[in-house]
């Protein structure tokens, strides 16, 4: 066999840092502290899994032991790009450096754009400010429902999300309104990463999303490690939001999730397949229902359910898999605002076949995991990021 993995699973843990960056003052973000200040407001994190690997020989976390003896390679990762969303840190991850910050929106967005996507639309829009998804629909809803207006709001990320109820504007109407918002939002003065369409269904009072969100989002600038891969002829399924954030670039299949169990339960699904290539899951319950609505407790205990799962994995994993556990930025919980926190973020390297655990350098990008992914099934390396693969006993 020409590589050393045959199978590398990717988990990207959703906003879970790991303490400030060093540049987090710039970011407005000093002090922040993802997983320590969970820690601290649950009085300990029960994360034993977690632990065995070495996640508190990474930074001491309370309630989880550091270990004696790691199971996997440890370290935390800078992100080097400008910014700390979720397509500039999983671009990242895959060999990009993203040096013009995608745009956010916390006032809402500029009245031009939204005049001209009524004029295209036909259709009045509200709402227009930053908001939890499920929150404006209780806000907005009826309204929306008595006058057809589109419900438009934004969250921390670059994304400009549209909320129909699909008895009221179709779903192939939605969707072609979110295509002609994505043309409108090209332009770099715009720069918003990703247009979601957000049906929802019900009454007032009782409105529920529906599983017929689609995001369109802009493809990466540049080929990525997951474009190497597809074309070598490697799989590369993207699990969750995965195929979203590349807009599908590099993705050879694509399986949806609608929660971090569901993500766990896909992840195990790949575990039982014969397949060359990678696996990449993201975990967005962390991120999206617990860090933006700074629920600290939420969070803990997310955290201690997705770790009573990694048995698991640990158990289905063979000797020629590698399993790398990490995050695309922070999203400190206890910090002011509702906004992504700029932190190092944790880097652990497993496989059965290893002897045991060392500490590895911290590394100043993302992008070396993509550089160790591409080097070990000899692909083109990016153009950012150091391989770590020959540093794995």
């Amino acid at each position: 066999m020409p590589y050393q993995y045959k199978r590398i699973f990717l988990v990207v843990m959703d906003s879970v840092g790991i303490g400030e960056a060093k540049d987090a003052e710039r970011f407005g973000d000093k002090g922040s502290n993802t997983l320590g200040h969970i820690a601290e407001r649950m009085n300990g994190l029960h994360m034993p899994n977690m632990a065995k690997l070495g996640l508190s020989n990474i930074e001491s976390i309370g309630g989880i032991e550091k270990a004696d003896s790691p199971l996997a390679y440890y370290t935390k990762m800078q992100e080097a790009s400008n910014g700390k969303d979720t397509m500039t840190g999983h671009w990242e991850i895959m060999g990009l450096n993203i040096k013009t910050p995608f745009k956010v929106f916390p006032d809402g967005f500029p009245d031009e754009l939204l005049a001209e996507l009524e004029e295209k639309t036909g259709r009045k829009i509200i709402g227009n400010k930053p908001a939890s998804g499920t929150e404006i629909l209780d806000e907005l809803g009826e309204e929306h429902m008595k006058t057809g207006a589109l419900i438009v709001y934004t969250s921390a990320d670059s994304v400009l999300q549209i909320a129909a109820h699909e008895d009221i504007v179709p779903i192939e109407e939605q969707y072609k309104i979110c295509k002609i918002a994505r043309e409108l939002t090209l332009d770099e003065k715009y720069m918003v990463g990703r247009i979601i369409a957000r049906p929802f269904v019900g009454e007032p009072g009782n409105f529920k999303r529906t599983a017929n969100r689609h995001d369109y989002a802009l493809k990466p600038f540049d080929r990525t490690v997951m474009n190497e891969l597809k074309d070598s002829k490697f799989d590369v399924i993207a699990i969750g939001k995965i195929s979203d954030i590349y807009d599908g670039e590099g993705v050879t299949e694509s399986l949806r999730t609608v929660s971090n169990m569901d993500g766990m339960d896909k992840l195990v699904q790949t575990l039982d397949m014969d397949f060359t290539g990678l696996s990449f899951l993201n975990l967005v319950d962390f991120d999206a229902l617990y860090g933006h609505r700074r629920d600290p407790i939420g969070y803990g205990k997310a955290l201690e359910e997705y770790d009573a799962r990694l048995p698991e994995v640990f158990e289905k994993l063979k000797d020629d898999d590698l399993l790398i556990i990490t995050a695309d930025h922070g999203n400190d919980p206890v910090h002011p605002g509702t906004d992504h926190t700029r932190e190092y973020v944790p880097l652990l390297v497993y496989s059965p076949i290893m002897k045991g655990g060392k500490k590895l350098p911290i590394r100043e990008t993302f992008a070396d995991i993509g550089a160790t992914v591409a080097e070990n099934f000899q692909v083109k390396l990016p153009k950012y990021g150091k391989s770590f693969l020959n540093e794995l006993n």
